[in-house]
């Protein structure tokens, strides 16, 4: 167990050091002006069709004219051809010059998407203004969100299975699988919240400070990714109520093994809990929606029967109090293989749908991660394939009776024979000796009956040894899964091969690869003289270009995780024109320093000047070069 909360901390560690910004589901197929279009005339609106349907924010487009500044629009809806679109109307008409359009909105299924495109009115100007393609992704939120998922997967995945595995497998001794049952439990609702919580910034790219405002959390709760966080909610309300029945039935001294209808209730509660992914990632959009949702359902249910299950045998396995009988692991062992015949199926068709050609294979970065998973599959099988191997040892041993105790006559002192057993050798026959076939090597003078006998560990017994073989090959398979849970993870924030293609096809990139420039980004490395007194400061200016500009920074120590210090000062000087030093008034919003508004009148490069206090008798100021863009 320790070594799978290893690699549990380690997947986390590997989704939270991610810093790029999550890939987009939907992507732009087409625009109205198309990019980098000349018109003759002003147009009266801006109409972006996406791959899939996606949802609107506050601050979805913003339009800017050849001089940087920004125009007046209506507020951001779908067009008429459906939620596919986006659009925003002019209440009067533009001037000439070639127009910014950044937008961001978030796809059906869940992930934000940016970019930003161009045209021209009349000609082409100069100069144009060049602005990034929405707020900048938070790495800090979406590595949360990401990890945030990552939980949610696998407290499913072991609610689930645990229970369904007490449920038909049935355990002689169930008590090493409560605490695991309300782990798993309390984990998934603390992660949904987490991720309503979240759900926000994660789509409008702001800090994690931003979540708790209730103005995000009313955003977060209108969309249909919140609705289905909530809905998460209140199942898992109904499914500590349904437990609680259960309690109650085991205390009126009722048969302990729930009826059909406690067993259906769970059954459908465990149907909802999985609809509440497929409604709100991949399958809810693109193609054959109503296949794709089924599918997914039965693909997330039948991962859940096999890793939670898994993962329940193995706890049973090491903690039981009595030995487990082989029916349980044959049980478990067709529970499994069924699983697995659907994860297969359902599998493929998911394969499909995301890909659409075998070329997206190799070419996008949804097939190559996909590639990676098929290899952790086949190595889970290959895991599975030994453990049936001895699951149906263990079904073939011989079970080995419990040693008898023979109870001593009432009144009969220590040195009083024990009662004749019927195995017991008879007067004219010789005691077997270590040499014969059968005989047992005891301690001379004691046979296995007697208080002096040695018992046979568990492990010397075949039956023994097969449990022992088995528990170290589930061992194995637990772990191979929990490493495939995090590539699929990884696999649903990722732009899926068909949409891909269907952009390229359309002859529009993908918004994540818009090739827009992004806000100013700099590392400042500090150090104050003292042991463990350095480290960087990253500081983020968006948009980075002339006039009101926004500042985040954060503080990372010597080793490379966020530092909290007591004092941070920022401030900006344009040398060339004499002009500062500009103090940021950057403030402590919670494990980051930040100022909404930075005023920087002239292009150019300016001096950042930055200070770091460390303690109150330790600081260092430090200066940094940016380059401010008209």
């Amino acid at each position: 167990m320790r070594a799978l909360t290893l690699l549990g901390s380690l997947l986390a560690a590997l989704l939270l050091a991610s810093a790029a910004p999550a890939s987009a589901h939907a992507a732009l197929r087409g625009s109205d002006p198309a990019d980098g279009a000349v018109l003759k005339s002003s147009p009266a609106s801006v109409t972006l069709t996406f791959t899939e349907a996606v949802g609107l924010l506050d601050d979805s487009f913003r339009v800017y004219d050849p001089t940087n500044h920004r125009v007046d629009t209506s507020g951001a809806g779908h067009g008429p051809a459906g939620s596919d679109t986006a659009r925003i109307t002019f209440p009067k008409k533009l001037g000439t010059g070639t127009f910014t359009v950044a937008w961001r909105v978030v796809s059906a299924d869940s992930h934000p998407v940016s970019g930003a495109l161009t045209f021209s009115v009349g000609k082409p100007s100069a100069t144009a203004a060049t602005v990034s393609a929405g707020p900048v992704e938070n790495p800090l939120t979406g590595s949360l969100y990401n990890i945030g998922r990552y939980v949610a997967y696998l407290a499913m995945a072991l609610l689930t299975g645990t229970v369904a595995f007490l449920a038909v497998c049935r355990p002689p001794d169930p008590a090493p699988l409560r605490t695991p049952v309300r782990t798993a439990w309390w984990t998934l609702l603390a992660a949904t919240l987490f991720l309503f919580v979240l759900r926000s910034p994660y789509e409008e790219g702001t800090s994690p400070a931003t979540a708790f405002d209730l103005s995000a959390l009313a955003r977060s709760a209108s969309g249909r990714p919140g609705l289905a966080l909530l809905a998460r909610v209140a199942l898992l309300a109904l499914t500590a109520a349904l437990h609680l029945l259960l309690r109650k039935r085991v205390r009126r001294d009722l048969p302990s093994s729930p009826s059909r209808p406690l067993l259906a209730a769970a059954a459908a509660l465990s149907v909802a809990l999985a609809l509440t992914w497929a409604a709100a990632e991949h399958a809810s959009a693109g193609i054959q929606v109503p296949l794709a949702m089924t599918s997914s359902v039965l693909h997330l249910l039948s991962m859940a029967l096999w890793m939670g299950g898994l993962a329940a045998l193995l706890i049973t396995l090491q903690r039981s109090a009595v030995p487990l009988p082989a029916a349980v692991v044959t049980r478990f062992s067709r529970t499994a293989f069924g699983a697995v015949t659907v994860l297969v199926v359902t599998g493929v068709y998911q394969s499909w749908r995301g890909l659409g050609s075998w070329q997206a294979l190799t070419d996008t970065s949804y097939g190559r991660l996909l590639l990676v998973k098929l290899a952790g599959v086949t190595l889970l099988l290959a895991a599975a394939s030994q453990s049936r191997r001895w699951t149906a040892r263990l079904a073939q041993a011989p079970a080995v009776p419990a040693p008898e105790r023979v109870p001593l006559p009432v009144g009969a002192g220590p040195a009083d024979p024990p009662a004749e057993r019927q195995d017991a050798p008879r007067p004219d026959e010789p005691p077997a000796t270590p040499d014969e076939p059968g005989a047992t090597p005891d301690a001379p003078g004691s046979t296995p009956n007697e208080p002096g006998a040695t018992p046979k560990q568990p492990g010397a017994t075949p039956v023994g040894r097969h449990q022992a073989a088995l528990r170290r090959s589930v061992l194995a398979e637990v772990a191979v899964g929990v490493a495939v849970l995090g590539i699929t993870t990884i696999l649903t924030g990722t732009l899926p091969g068909r949409a891909a293609a269907e952009a390229a096809g359309s002859g529009t990139a993908p918004a994540a690869s818009a090739g827009i420039p992004a806000a100013v980004v700099a590392l400042v490395p500090f150090d104050v003289g003292t042991p463990n007194g350095h480290g960087k400061v990253q500081i983020t200016l968006d948009p980075g270009r002339v006039g009101a500009n926004s500042v985040q920074a954060v503080v990372f120590g010597p080793d490379g995780g966020i530092s909290a210090v007591p004092e941070l000062r920022l401030s900006f000087t344009l040398a060339a024109q004499k002009i500062g030093p500009l103090p940021a008034n950057v403030t402590d919003r919670g494990g980051y320093w930040a100022a909404d508004s930075v005023n920087l009148p002239i292009a150019g490069e300016w001096t950042m000047s930055v200070t770091v206090r460390v303690s109150d008798l330790d600081q260092v100021t430090v200066t940094k070069k940016v380059r401010i863009a008209a």
